[in-house]
């Protein structure tokens, strides 16, 4: 696997859809998300260099990835 970072929205969604297939993205916490992100195997990103925005567009990606 190659590593992801936090621009790599679509990279993301795809691993928490496959790794959290009972969570419902709509409803998790940005948080929760943040933590989840992460903990992704291959993540790479600065824990700090996330934002609102950032986590806004991952969580839409998910929810498209999860229909």
């Amino acid at each position: 696997m190659n590593s992801i970072d936090w621009l790599d929205t679509n990279d993301i969604a795809i691993e928490l859809s496959e790794k959290f297939p009972e969570i419902d993205p709509q409803w998790i916490s940005f948080p929760d998300l943040h933590n989840k992100i992460c903990n992704l195997d291959g993540f790479v990103g600065d824990p700090n260099k996330s934002n609102e925005k950032i986590l806004e567009a991952i969580q839409m990606l998910w929810i498209e990835e999860s229909k």
